[in-house]
């Protein structure tokens, strides 16, 4: 008799909400960014959601982030006077770009990810399973177009521009890049996707 198998356990963190300190709304995790008080009283985002200390959580949009910066929002609810940079929200998406070539890259070595419209293609018509695709904001529209045409329901983000995911090549410029399922493409997919929304 077959060992029967057990079914998959739903991933706590990714169906976790959390309230938005600013919009008061509760959103996925995935959705969002968390932010800590640093050692010196400053207010840091924490991409990965790993830091120490009690976290406060924004939604991953430029505009709420930047009234959390003009407001006091962060210093009511660190309950303590904290130091909050008029950039915040310029340095979370340096970093969320940052996090997605790290994850590309960390696909690219472990051959789980290709890049470039040739590789792309052949992949998608060969019927190997898509993770993730992403197509360069500032690519050709008929490259993106056809490429979506192909990916049968496979999630396709548009976060980045070529120049950023040139980078995790070690290349000037890629316009199509894609990753096999698997654990890397679901934090690339949750990370890229934060980045289109505050970029929208």
């Amino acid at each position: 008799m077959g060992e029967r198998k057990r079914p998959q356990k739903p991933d706590k963190r990714e169906k976790e909400l959390k309230r938005c300190i600013v919009t008061n709304v509760e959103l996925p995790r995935d959705t969002m960014v968390r932010f800590v008080v640093s050692p010196d009283e400053e207010i840091v985002a924490d991409i990965e959601a790993r830091l120490p200390g009690r976290g406060f959580w924004l939604s991953a949009r430029r505009d709420v982030i930047s009234k959390a910066c003009t407001k006091t929002y962060f210093a009511r609810v660190a309950r303590s006077k904290v130091s909050v940079s008029s950039n915040l929200a310029d340095r979370v998406e340096r970093l969320l770009v940052r996090r997605c070539q790290d994850l590309i890259g960390l696909a690219r070595r472990a051959g789980q990810g290709v890049s470039g419209f040739a590789k792309v293609e052949a992949w998608l018509r060969s019927g190997k399973p898509a993770g993730v695709l992403l197509t360069a904001v500032d690519g050709a529209e008929d490259g993106k177009k056809r490429i979506k045409a192909w990916t049968e329901g496979a999630s396709v983000i548009v976060a980045l521009n070529a120049e950023e995911l040139g980078l995790a090549f070690s290349r000037d410029r890629v316009v199509h890049v894609i990753v096999a399922p698997g654990r890397l493409a679901k934090k690339l997919l949750a990370t890229a996707r934060r980045l289109e929304s505050l970029r929208c």
